[in-house]
């Protein structure tokens, strides 16, 4: 069988782009998937995201007012139609497969048959779905880069399996369901606090909020505790292996980029070749065309040629000159609140910091 398709789950401005960039230059072995999920969670009719909940305009242009959790997931399959692994959660495509097998459930419309949610997991259906997919597979893994909060209800809310999944599973934290988590490699990449939160402020601030679209900074969107929740949920059903967790810390990744990446690849089955982390025009051209959707957001990583050693590793400041420092960027009033969201975020960065791999 071949592997998994890599999910790597973060939370914001934790390096990910430049990092994913390195999979990107692989387009011969894989299929990257950059940050699919945002499109329901922020926009879609199962939002979950209280930022554009309120804002019809906004939604609307987007594109994606209509893009359920299930259309998301049938996007990675439509992108991975050249991979040679397609994962039980694309069963739920056969919605839309032709010449399916006839079931007793099943109905006739044109020549296409519709099967309800509650038979996507009889084992029959998965069998025959199973052998259908397989047929047409080709030769690419999937590689998918997103926030782990982008699947579940902000500020602890409750969430719930989404509608257009099927049916809740209580003890589950995310909007998809276990069998659908089951079918990825999950590996995390984090940062801390103290570096990614004032970059994501930045990004909701004049001037980049008028090409972001994000014109007000909320804390709730850190995505450290929601990470943590879900790294502990796989941890819990088995879905990742607590002797053999990939964590990656970006500033060892910012460091040693080559030795960081060589390990990873080395944990997911990946082929590393050091070209990996030097990109061409079209690398380039194609990363542009990746992250186009989240405009703003990405620059830094569009505009980089290759991922380096940084050449001045980052001092660990005092906490007074890092005010001082908010400070003198975004005002004092911001400052209290970077600060405050720093420290809500620093005991949820040193969990997972204890189970990052060792470079």
């Amino acid at each position: 069988m071949a592997p998994r398709p890599i999910f790597t789950a973060t939370h914001p401005r934790a390096c990910s782009t430049a990092f994913e960039r390195v999979f990107m230059a692989r387009r011969d072995i894989l299929e990257s998937v950059h940050e699919p999920f945002g499109d329901a969670f922020y926009y879609g009719p199962e939002i979950l995201s209280d930022r554009f909940r309120n804002d019809t305009a906004t939604r609307e242009q987007s594109g994606f007012s209509q893009k359920t959790y299930k259309d998301v997931l049938n996007e990675v399959m439509d992108a991975g139609k050249d991979v040679s692994y397609f994962p039980s959660f694309m069963f739920m495509r056969a919605l839309e497969l032709p010449e399916l097998p006839a079931t007793p459930h099943a109905s006739n419309e044109g020549n296409r048959k519709h099967v309800p949610a509650k038979l996507f997991f009889s084992s029959s259906f998965l069998l025959a779905a199973h052998a259908w997919l397989s047929a047409i597979t080709l030769g690419k893994r999937i590689f998918i880069k997103d926030m782990a909060y982008y699947l579940m209800a902000p500020d602890d809310k409750p969430t719930k399996t989404a509608p257009s999944l099927g049916e809740d599973e209580p003890s589950n934290p995310t909007v998809l369901p276990l069998e659908v988590l089951k079918q990825f490699q999950f590996t995390f990449l984090i940062r801390h606090p103290r570096r990614a939160i004032p970059s994501y402020y930045r990004c909701t601030v004049p001037p980049l909020d008028e090409v972001t679209g994000f014109y007000e900074f909320m804390p709730n969107e850190a995505g450290y505790k929601e990470l943590v929740r879900f790294f502990d949920f796989l941890i819990k059903e088995n879905i990742v292996d607590k002797d053999n967790l990939v964590v990656i810390d970006a500033d060892d990744l910012l460091d040693n980029p080559e030795k960081t990446i060589r390990l990873y690849c080395e944990k997911t089955g990946i082929d590393f070749k050091p070209e990996m982390l030097e990109w061409n025009e079209e690398d380039c051209s194609y990363a542009t065309a990746a992250f186009e959707k989240w405009n703003g957001w990405h620059n830094d990583a569009i505009k980089s040629s290759a991922l380096r050693p940084r050449t001045h590793h980052q001092k660990t400041l005092t906490t007074e000159s890092e005010d001082k420092e908010w400070t003198a960027k975004f005002g004092p009033e911001a400052q209290k609140v970077i600060r405050k969201t720093v420290e809500d975020n620093v005991a949820d960065y040193e969990y997972l910091k204890q189970f990052a791999l060792q470079i």
